[in-house]
């Protein structure tokens, strides 16, 4: 009898251990947390303010000579109409370092931190964002996978030529078939028989800087055989491919709603000759590559809207502070007031969002992939309200090409759908986050299986659970706010008590 006894307790006391190493394997991701019904507030609070005085004065040092390049050098409209950027503009971009911006010191680059690229990028935002995306395009996909996954040897080769040398990057992954699904690319590197380079086939669609890039972060089926079964089968590779390989070759530019002077073409790999040398990461890994490639560069979107969104605001506020209708100003109106106001919170909320991205990534935070995914949806859905709303404040006005609201709002749309769609990423931040919830949940489910013999383990967790349905346990949000907001953050933390009892 006390063996049984003695054996029954040993099972629960196990059973409860692996129950709570599970619970307690919690992320450091706020969302991935959120999701599970805990509040893990380390990203949030307090706000990451990662940089150091040296870095803000190396800061605020390039930020003056881009506003004068915007004001005095660059032709947003002229770009627009001309579908080109100039080469004069071009050089004073190189010779700015905007073309390295990412890219680390020893290799030629301005070595920007995340939090310093966002601020960056919110600047040249709210003045021509094709252009943002011209030089972002081929810093932020075309070169960044070559500082994440680039041996030595490659970074030494490439990084130089694409921070200073006036050698485009380009990022090849969409194909005529595949979108959204980019582990099922349909082109294909084989091999050759002497093991020392890959033969390439394939087409790349709407590859931005595509027609000017003479270095490809390209990506492609290779056959993989699995080192436990023998089985071979096919996985995705990634690989940076030259121009100069020979049997690379580009279409005409497309013809764009808008981001017309970032020029946009299909790529074309025929039985061209890549070097094994030239496999950038592992064979195989390559969605993985592709992957980590646009999620790190995702808040750089948001970031560019930012200062697009501002941009907007100020023609906004200009316009209804001079308007006068009904004899008052607009601004007195208490429609145009709200609309002012909303669009201001807009703008708040992204680029906080942005910020807040950036920063971890700063603080070297390796689990920030839902929460890039929420500011890119969110900061280019806000972008696109921001904008609208302005030219409805302006009337007829916004409507004419003179105020720039048109060619922002034209420019804007397509950032909805590249660097993923937010359609897609909704799905992804859910099911991310859903799927993380279900791996915390299954001790207690296995629990619940055998009630009888876990009685301790579900009363332990029903004791948790009405704890925070009646406000008594759970994280007080009012410790990390100011003084204005301590009222909203307590009936915020009493909502999430009780919405925690699921």
């Amino acid at each position: 009898m006390f063996k049984l006894v003695g054996l029954i307790a040993s099972r629960r006391g196990q059973q409860l251990a692996r129950y709570e190493a599970v619970r307690c394997a919690s992320s450091q991701s706020f969302m991935m947390n959120l999701f599970s019904g805990q509040l893990q507030t380390t990203q949030l609070f307090p706000y990451p303010d990662v940089l150091n005085e040296d870095q803000r004065e190396y800061l605020q040092a390039f930020i003056d000579p881009v506003n004068r390049f915007f004001t005095d050098v660059n032709d947003s409209k002229r770009n627009d109409e001309a579908s080109h950027v100039d080469e004069r503009t071009m050089d004073a971009m190189w010779e700015l370092g905007v073309m390295g911006y990412g890219t680390p010191v020893e290799y030629g680059g301005l070595g920007l931190t995340n939090v310093q690229a966002a601020r960056l990028n919110d600047i040249t935002g709210g003045f021509d964002l094709a252009l943002s995306i011209h030089a972002g395009a081929h810093q932020s996909i075309g070169t960044k996978g070559i500082i994440l996954y680039g041996s030595a040897e490659q970074k030494e080769k490439y990084l130089p030529q694409l921070a200073t040398g006036k050698v485009f990057g380009a990022f090849a992954l969409t194909e005529p078939s595949v979108g959204s699904d980019a582990a099922s690319v349909k082109s294909r590197a084989v091999l050759s028989p002497c093991g020392k380079y890959y033969i390439l086939n394939g087409t790349k669609i709407w590859c931005s800087g595509g027609g000017i890039a003479d270095i490809f972060t390209t990506f492609a089926q290779t056959e993989v055989v699995d080192p436990e079964t023998g089985e071979k089968r096919d996985k995705m590779t990634a690989f940076i491919v030259e121009r100069g390989f020979g049997g690379v070759s580009s279409g005409t530019p497309e013809s764009k709603m808008g981001l017309k002077c970032s020029v946009t073409t299909d790529v074309y790999f025929d039985d061209v000759k890549v070097p094994v040398e030239n496999v950038l990461g592992e064979v195989g890994n390559g969605f993985k590559v592709a992957v980590n490639i646009l999620n790190s560069g995702r808040f750089g979107l948001a970031a560019m809207l930012s200062g697009t969104m501002r941009a907007c605001i100020q023609k906004a506020a200009e316009h209804v502070t001079t308007r006068v209708q009904f004899k008052r100003k607009l601004k007195d109106f208490e429609n145009v007031q709200e609309k002012l106001a909303r669009m201001a919170m807009h703008h708040y909320v992204a680029q906080t969002l942005t910020f807040m991205v950036s920063g971890n990534m700063d603080k070297g935070s390796t689990e920030y992939h839902l929460e890039a995914a929420i500011t890119k949806v969110f900061g280019t859905e806000a972008g696109w309200y921001v904008c609208d709303e302005a030219i409805q404040l302006l009337g007829g006005n916004g409507y004419m090409k003179a105020t720039g609201l048109e060619q922002f709002m034209r420019d804007m749309r397509v950032f909805r759908i590249f660097e993923g769609a937010n359609d897609v990423l909704r799905l992804f931040i859910a099911l991310t986050g859903i799927q993380f919830a279900g791996q915390q949940l299954k001790g207690l489910q296995k629990a619940l299986k055998n009630p009888l013999m876990n009685m301790g383990l579900i009363l332990q967790e029903g004791s948790k659970r009405l704890s925070r349905s009646i406000g008594s346990g759970g994280t007080n949000l009012e410790q990390f706010v100011a003084d204005p907001l301590k009222d909203s953050a307590k009936l915020c933390s009493q909502s999430r008590s009780a919405d925690n009892d699921w």
